[in-house]
């Protein structure tokens, strides 16, 4: 599959970035340069990327030494000047992707580097080390490479991964459910508030069917429930849950016999 069927444009890529304030440029360069890297095909040219990232790698480490960034500019200058001497005098066959991609990437140009290297790099390696980057906390990095790869846009990914991070104590029929929300891209905060208070309702696996069925939308069950709401003097749930208000859910799945 070529990189006009399944590729994303430099603008995707570089969203990335922008969703995390603990954004680690070090790691996300030194993630990538491993994967492009041995995908450069001359040996000497291979060897001077990896000299190179190094050192960038190095003073993002330390960003603060001037010794380190006075290094790493003159190595990714070095590095860009090979790539342009060979690009002159390189036959058609010969293909330099690989090295304009290291380029890209350690010159900061991350969006850029991506791009091109998803034509040669598989796409959910690459998002891997992205998401890596992101250094969430409490975060389900699974979830969030599904969901991309899903074609699902970086902060919804992001966000429902987050979601399932923080709530991955609910039981597993839960986070089930939570999961096949996340993938169709219809997991909001109303949804998570309701599921989470199916997940406090402590239910027995005989309720817990029970809700799964309801918050899958069984019209028979749901009009069985809420006739059974209304019959304890709950109307006002019965409603809502008529209407596909997840609040109802928990309440309605209690109501049956431990």
């Amino acid at each position: 599959m070529n990189r006009e069927q399944r590729g994303h444009p430099a603008e995707w890529w570089a969203q990335f970035p922008q969703e995390s304030d603990r954004f680690d440029a070090a790691y996300l360069t030194e993630g990538l340069a491993e994967l492009i890297a041995p995908k450069i095909d001359s040996a000497l040219l291979r060897r001077e990327a990896e000299i190179a990232a190094d050192v960038v790698v190095r003073h993002l480490n330390k960003p603060a030494s001037p010794e380190l960034a006075d290094r790493a500019t003159k190595s990714v200058e070095r590095l860009l000047a090979t790539v342009e001497r060979l690009a002159e005098r390189a036959a058609e066959d010969f293909s330099l992707d690989a090295a304009h991609a290291m380029c890209a990437l350690l010159a900061g140009r991350y969006g850029e580097a991506a791009a091109t290297a998803e034509s040669f790099i598989k796409t959910p390696t690459m998002l891997r080390v992205f998401v890596g980057a992101l250094r969430m906390e409490r975060f389900d990095a699974d979830i969030a490479v599904k969901m991309l790869a899903a074609g699902q846009s970086p902060a919804a990914a992001l966000r429902s991964g987050l979601v399932i991070g923080k709530y991955n104590w609910w039981p597993s029929w839960l986070l089930k459910i939570v999961t096949e929300r996340a993938l169709a891209g219809t997991l909001d905060e109303a949804t998570v508030a309701a599921l989470d208070r199916c997940a406090y309702a402590d239910l027995s696996p005989a309720q817990s069917r029970i809700a799964r069925r309801l918050l899958a939308g069984e019209s028979d069950l749901i009009d069985a429930s809420a006739q059974r709401l209304e019959g304890l003097g709950e109307a006002d749930a019965a409603e809502k849950l008529r209407e596909g208000d997840l609040t109802a859910v928990a309440l309605a799945a209690r109501l049956i016999p431990l």
